[in-house]
């Protein structure tokens, strides 16, 4: 019924331009570009390219989903600050005009033969691809947590999923003291600050309701460290010490058994299990890449990301082929700032590629986190490859500051849906140069 009523929506918007829906039949297609993903980067690729390929269906997006969400706001979702309404556009706004779009999911890359095959049974026949799939929530890795998460009543939650991030706000809204655990799994993950974001915020949460001194707060991470750049991890302790939430260094979830509101962690040092209750879990779920990348070995490494050479996002086999955001294997915080960077090294390298000229643009790394701390306050995290700090402000980001959080709140969601998904925006580094002529660049 969810599926009828957008798609019913979405129909009575009049937007069906260019849109191939599935036929009974199966159909063939060819292009100059194929992008895999209609998401961050798969629309601003595609944004670029349809400027620079004039032919008609030059460029083809596969993408299923008829949603395009701006996931960095989930945060603030599931902190009761915003709806989740606001972070959503139908997703054929979001395509360039003159893309055509397949709304469909690819099964099959082929890459000796250049074509995809598709859940439907369609082949696209490329010269050259962008895979921009991103991650996905692999839930059935911790053994309970599908049936946690479904219950109404299990106070299990997640902000990394547009079905349960204002569960998250319901289930802080229904706290009312006890043991609350926030959790960083063993895998890659979209957004690495996150999983302490929701935890500070429903410190501020609590606080604000009258419950933080009943609330027993944790933060159970799999890492040896709070933050991966020391600048930045050094500000983020102080503000959990501040807050009085226990950080528990490789710590990993295991299983819930929510009828007993009970989570098993595993210790990464001596495997030893421990079992403790909560009142509210909130999950950062284990993510994968999509089964028609993940499993096609001749693609992706033993992970199953795409293997693209780190400094030209091109693939490190098939020189036709590229990869931007997730979906990669380039050893990058995998954040929207980061595709915002890659999106411009990717449209000159594969340009270049095009001619028959080899990629000479290189990526940087270039990646940014906007660190909630609290409903007004935000430490802005930025860096390059191997954690060496890269900020745009002319004053110490590690520092808590109300202009941030205004930027993470309502400057970069602006960006994002005016200007990066069109082509426009590759990250703060012009901005940098004029209020911050005297950084290092």
């Amino acid at each position: 019924m969810n599926f009828i009523r957008k798609l019913s929506s979405i129909s009575s918007m009049g937007i069906y331009r260019n849109f191939s829906g599935s036929s009974v039949h199966n159909d063939k297609y060819s292009c100059k570009l194929l992008v895999i993903g209609g998401g961050s980067g798969g629309c601003t690729i595609a944004s670029k390219f349809v400027r620079r390929l004039k032919a008609k269906d030059s460029v083809i997006v596969l993408e299923p989903s008829l949603d395009h969400y701006y996931q960095p706001l989930w945060t603030l979702v599931g902190a009761g600050v915003t709806k989740l309404s606001t972070t959503c556009r139908p997703e054929q706004l979001c395509l360039p005009e003159k893309a055509k779009w397949i709304r469909d999911k690819a099964e099959c890359i082929n890459a000796a033969e250049n074509c995809v095959t598709t859940v439907e049974g369609h082949v696209i026949q490329y010269e050259y691809l962008v895979v921009a799939v991103g991650l996905e929530n692999d839930y059935d890795k911790v053994p309970g947590l599908c049936e946690a998460l479904v219950d109404p009543d299990s106070s299990v939650s997640t902000i990394y999923s547009w079905q349960y991030a204002e569960k998250t706000a319901s289930d802080l809204n229904k706290f009312k003291g006890g043991d609350a655990i926030f959790t960083y799994p063993d895998t890659p993950i979209k957004c690495p600050g996150a999983p302490q974001k929701i935890a500070y915020l429903a410190d501020s949460y609590f606080t604000k309701s009258g419950v933080r001194s009943k609330a027993n707060m944790m933060y159970n991470t799999c890492l040896p460290v709070i933050f991966g750049v020391k600048k930045y991890a050094d500000a983020l302790l102080k503000v959990a010490q501040r807050k009085q939430i226990r950080v528990n260094y490789k710590t990993v979830l295991k299983g819930v058994t929510h009828d007993r509101r009970e989570a098993v962690f595993v210790n990464k040092d001596d495997n030893e299990e421990m079992t403790m209750k909560y009142d509210l879990l909130h999950v950062t779920p284990p993510m994968r890449t999509p089964e028609c990348i993940r499993c096609n070995a001749d693609i992706v490494d033993q992970s199953g990301f795409l293997t693209v050479d780190k400094y030209t996002l091109q693939h490190t086999k098939y020189k036709n082929i590229y990869g931007i955001g997730d979906c990669t294997n380039t050893p990058n915080s995998k954040t929207a700032a980061a595709i915002a960077k890659q999106c411009y090294v990717l449209e000159l390298n594969l340009l270049s590629t095009m001619k028959k000229n080899s990629p000479r643009e290189k990526y940087n790394g270039y990646g940014a986190c906007p660190l909630l701390t609290s409903f007004n306050t935000c430490i802005l995290a930025e860096f390059l490859y191997d954690g060496e700090v890269h900020e745009t402000l002319p004053f110490n980001q590690a520092r808590e500051s109300i202009i941030a959080f205004y930027m993470k709140k309502e400057l970069f969601p602006f960006l994002y849906w005016n200007f990066m998904l069109k082509g426009y925006y590759h990250g703060p580094e012009f901005v940098r140069r004029i209020v911050n002529p005297l950084a290092k660049n």
